[in-house]
């Protein structure tokens, strides 16, 4: 069981265009980071590799070309935003692979902005020709209501963004093998008091951590380490960060148990 985190960055990515401050131009590779996503890889009960995606960044292509991932078994979306989004076209490449359709789940909100977005591939019959498009087969899911994706527990669980609630997810095996269970909540402005017990028990937490100054959508560095230290997994990993946090400088002074993630970086042990 491997989590991957494909890409750490907020919405402009590092470097930030036109910009030459020290992250923009730091020549260590974890100041690089795309938009944020990751993967959740394992080997199901009957020893088939499984990668379920969660969310789909307009840096999808590199991610998976840099990280040689070769299939992609469901995807799972946060919020319709478009840095969480806007790669959907590019999965048509794993359907001609793997020669079926790919399952995606999201709240209502965020599958019907996918479906206007992405008319071409939820109303193919609005096509004027036929082309290589995704094959997807969608699902709206709703907070507090698990599912199951080859034996893996998944529970949606309500993050707010500012105004706009949003879904993190809850991970969860059986047999809890590698970082599970393990939360991602990215894109977070506020957890709500009762999404805090959708939180007990969790061993490896993945939290918006956007910058030091406030933000009206995201949490700070200090409003994240306080919200991990009330959830108080064993680990923690901040993503969707501006370049105002320079990995080097910033990582050195967190907390024991929570360090800035970066792009490539996997987890695999408890």
């Amino acid at each position: 069981m491997r989590l991957r985190f494909l890409g750490t960055g907020t919405s402009a990515g590092i470097p930030v265009i036109a910009c030459d401050c020290a992250t923009c131009t730091s020549t260590d590779p974890r100041d690089t980071r795309s938009r944020c996503s990751a993967t959740i890889e394992f080997t199901d009960d009957s020893g088939q590799e499984r990668v379920i995606l969660i969310d789909a960044s307009p840096d999808f292509r590199a991610q998976v070309l840099r990280e040689q991932i070769p299939r992609i078994d469901a995807i799972l979306f946060t919020h319709n935003h478009v840095d969480h989004t806007f790669g959907l076209d590019e999965v048509r490449r794993f359907n001609e692979v793997m020669r079926q359709p790919i399952p995606i789940f999201a709240d209502e909100h965020t599958m019907n902005a996918l479906g206007r977005v992405y008319q071409h591939i939820f109303s193919p019959h609005t096509n004027i020709q036929s082309s290589f498009i995704a094959s997807l087969e969608p699902t709206i899911i709703f907070p507090n209501e698990p599912f199951e994706l080859f034996g893996l527990r998944i529970t949606p669980i309500t993050l707010m963004h500012g105004k706009l609630p949003i879904l993190g997810y809850r991970f969860d095996h059986p047999a809890s093998p590698g970082p599970l269970p393990l939360a991602y909540c990215t894109d977070t402005s506020e957890i709500p008091e009762d999404t805090y017990p959708q939180l007990d028990g969790v061993e490896t937490l993945v939290l918006d951590a956007l910058r030091h100054r406030p933000h009206r959508t995201h949490f700070t560095v200090e409003q994240a380490i306080e919200a991990a230290e009330r959830i108080a997994p064993s680990r923690t990993y901040l993503i969707h960060m501006t370049h105002d946090l320079l990995h080097a400088k910033e990582d050195s002074v967190l907390p024991s148990g929570i360090t800035l993630a970066y792009d490539g970086l996997v987890v695999s042990e408890s």
